[in-house]
């Protein structure tokens, strides 16, 4: 009887969850998580090695040494090393860098290396015989193939209550979509009525240990594929893990039974990292910031209220803590329900932003694991090392090439100050990936540029055929097309962070192909074409008001309808870039895929000088803009109106008049009123300052006449001078010169009082 061919073998498609790998006694062993659309699946490879490269007339002292077809960048012929032990490659690698020789890709993870090779990135194809046991179906040693699967993940969202910072442990809440549970450790006599909102989803249990055991239990038995929360990892996974170890308790939160475990940072400014065996733990705050998303203060109770309108259970004027131990002594339903009600929160965070949905769409692009923030060197590895690999060239390891030289940054436009009717914005669509696919911009191009280069900059050459990072562009290029045409703005997003990443990363150090050439050809064609943009719009007598690396505003100054100068705008742009295509491709006889777009026609427009100064400033302006509902807008860029620094009144004053001066309607007597308010204590709750001290700690203070204070410790009055002077006076004369006053003009007899 034969054996069964490889057709014959089961196959089974799974999102990838996590990867894991650790030394063995029989070599190397990785451990796969992932979902399928059945069941949760583990994936155990045994017996695989870690892999490194050394040029071939280095002397190695270990592993087993394989010749192969493969040379360096520049062109030198390398061998592979092939070790039972990631710890017996390190060893090799740190004698031969103590006896100055190369190691090539020592420093790529065996977990890693496995799935790059094989170009796996959010899914995969296991082909092999499944062994199902308690839930989950387990695969030894199968096949592994990249494949496209789309799977439903489930999501539990987690929150904790103490007694303040490493205190005694009060109450546990999870949520799911149709589940609700919070186990609250019993307090006085009394104080649970058991007829709250959420009465019938409160367990009471007599301690901490209690918790734990019933916490555990309730994950393991809903079994989630992604448990999130807010500041998860750092606060509540941590808590949890040290107080089970503490407690003698199995932080058994992993699938099948497994134990979690959550590695602590080893130095300032690196995260805590949580270890789910067949879960993906995902932080709301790291996720949100991943995902572009940009709020005044990260804390839950604020970014609820921004996206969702809602407030947590408790009031934000009173401290936390304190609130905490009442309601556990005083009413454990309210508790509950704030418990709860916090785990709701970020589960409607998670959907409001389809945060999940980012997280995997990232993770199918870049390689990434989806709880990783970040990380746009390892993804650019991920992507280009098989690439390169199947060219014959393996890379250096990080830090080795040559000497860290900043390259230009993007090119700013001298900005002409004013307040303006009808500037037209112009901007050039992902100018950066577009310069590298136009002008063939690629670490393996620049060492192996051919006999017919394109010219780059600082004497490097680039090759014109055969380069991985342009055509990899173009391929995420068209897939953001796809994703934009049916309205999958996670991944729309997803790719535009990506592709906008690869500059940044070829221009830092920590890339392994980092060489100042390269983003310096990129930001250097950049500043040529602003400055080409800028000559074509002058010649058709438009002049330029500023320009900012990819951005041009361009007053137009004969006026017309907003319909006639939306449509100019449009006619312009299709002129510039068709212009600028064919002067590429007569000078570098290269296919231009550059394109400037109309952005927007702003009705008023303010570009203020520097304080102090008669200059234009950059990086800040402001304009009315008609949104498509056929209301205006005022947009702000690096004003005090969108800035943290400022207290929250200097922010709104200047945003209101703003939109008053851009709407032609009166402001002197609303600025003379509101400083009279302001010496009332009107506007007392609007005066409290947030910075962020060198921890991250989220500080609040106001202005007294004795200095800074604490708001809820203020022991001398509100300085409503230095508020006056040094918070509206600036912000309002950001604008009020063009208009032919001053804030000391209107208000100045109220100045005169402090």
């Amino acid at each position: 009887m034969s054996a069964p061919t490889s057709a014959d073998a089961p196959k089974i498609d799974a999102f990838l969850l996590s990867r894991e790998w650790r030394d063995g006694d029989d070599g190397i062993e990785i451990v796969l998580w992932a979902r399928s659309k059945e069941l949760p699946v583990r994936v155990r490879l045994s017996r695989q090695e870690a892999v490194m490269f050394v040029p071939r007339n280095v002397v190695s002292h270990a592993g087993r040494r394989v010749a192969r077809p493969l040379t360096t960048l520049h062109g030198d012929p390398v061998d592979v090393l092939y070790f039972r032990s990631r710890r017996a490659l390190i060893e090799e690698r740190e004698r031969l860098r103590d006896a100055n020789q190369v190691a090539l890709e020592s420093d790529v993870k065996p977990s890693d290396r496995f799935l790059m090779e094989r170009f796996v990135t959010g899914a995969l194809q296991i082909e092999g015989i499944g062994r199902e046991r308690k839930g989950v179906l387990h695969f030894e040693n199968p096949r592994i193939r990249t494949a496209d699967v789309k799977v439903e993940l489930s999501v539990l969202s987690l929150d904790i209550e103490t007694e303040g910072l490493g205190g005694a442990l009060l109450s546990a809440a999870i949520v799911t979509r149709d589940r609700e549970r919070v186990f609250v450790r019993a307090g006085k006599p009394g104080a649970y009525r058991g007829d709250g909102p959420s009465h019938a989803s409160i367990e009471l249990v007599p301690d901490e240990r209690t918790i734990l055991t019933r916490l555990f239990a309730e994950i393991t038995a809903i079994d989630p594929d992604v448990l999130c929360g807010w500041n998860v990892t750092e606060y509540d996974l941590a808590y949890l893990d040290a107080r089970a170890r503490a407690l003698g308790v199995p932080f058994a939160i992993g699938r099948a039974g497994e134990r979690a475990r959550v590695l602590l940072p080893s130095s300032p400014g690196r995260a805590a990292i949580a270890r789910v065996p067949g879960r993906v733990v995902l932080d709301g705050i790291a996720t949100l910031r991943s995902a572009t998303y940009h709020f005044d203060r990260y804390t839950l109770g604020h970014v609820a209220q921004q996206l969702l309108g809602r407030a947590k259970k408790i009031d934000p004027t009173v401290d936390p803590v304190a609130e905490i131990m009442r309601m556990h002594a005083e009413d454990v339903d309210q508790l509950a329900e704030y418990n709860l009600e916090d785990c709701r929160l970020v589960l409607d965070i998670f959907e409001k932003a389809d945060l999940l949905g980012f997280a995997m769409e990232r993770a199918k692009l870049t390689g990434l694991s989806m709880d990783r923030p970040g990380g746009s060197v390892a993804a650019f590895d991920h992507l280009y090392l098989p690439r390169i690999h199947r060219r014959g060239v393996v890379a250096p390891d990080v830090g080795v090439e040559g000497d860290f030289v900043a390259s230009p940054g993007g090119h700013v436009l001298e900005s002409v100050p004013g307040l303006y009717r009808d500037v037209l914005s112009f901007d050039f669509r992902s100018l950066y990936p577009s310069i590298i696919r136009t002008f063939r911009i690629d670490p393996l191009g620049l060492y192996q540029p051919g006999d017919d280069p394109i010219p780059g900059e600082d004497g490097a050459t680039f090759a014109r055929e055969g380069a991985i990072l342009p055509e990899l562009i173009a391929t995420l290029h068209e897939a953001r097309r796809s994703a934009i045409a049916t309205d999958n703005a996670a991944l729309s997003r997803a790719i535009k962070i990506l592709m906008n990443s690869f500059y940044g990363v070829l221009g830092t150090p920590g890339c392994r192909f980092f060489d100042p050439r390269l983003p310096t050809s990129i930001t250097r064609r950049g500043h040529a074409i602003i400055e080409r943009a800028r000559l074509f719009f002058e010649a058709e007598g438009l002049p330029v008001l500023y320009g900012d690396t990819d951005s041009l505003f361009v007053h137009v100054m004969s006026g017309g309808t907003e319909e006639a100068l939306a449509a100019r705008g449009k006619e312009l742009a299709a002129t510039a870039t068709s212009l600028i295509a064919s002067e590429i491709a007569r000078d570098h006889r290269l296919e231009s895929h550059l394109e400037l777009r109309f952005e927007s026609h702003y009705l008023r427009f303010l570009m203020p000088t520097m304080r102090g100064s008669e200059r234009g400033s950059k990086k800040r302006y402001a304009g009315l803009v008609r949104k498509p509902d056929g209301a205006t807008q005022v947009v702000v860029r690096g004003l005090e109106a969108v800035r943290r620094d400022w207290s929250p009144l200097a922010r709104r004053v200047q945003l209101e008049l703003l939109r008053r001066v851009f709407a032609d309607e009166p402001f002197e007597a609303w600025l003379e009123g509101l400083a009279r308010d302001l010496a009332a204590g009107a506007f007392d709750g609007e005066l409290v300052f947030r910075k962020r001290d060198a921890k991250s700690e989220l500080e609040e203070y106001v202005m007294t006449t004795r200095g800074a204070e604490a708001p809820h410790a203020r022991t001398a009055p509100i300085d409503y001078g230095h508020y006056l002077t040094k918070q509206l006076a600036p912000v309002c004369d950001v604008l009020l010169p063009f208009v032919g006053t001053s804030f000391e003009k209107i208000a100045g007899k109220q100045t005169t009082l402090f």
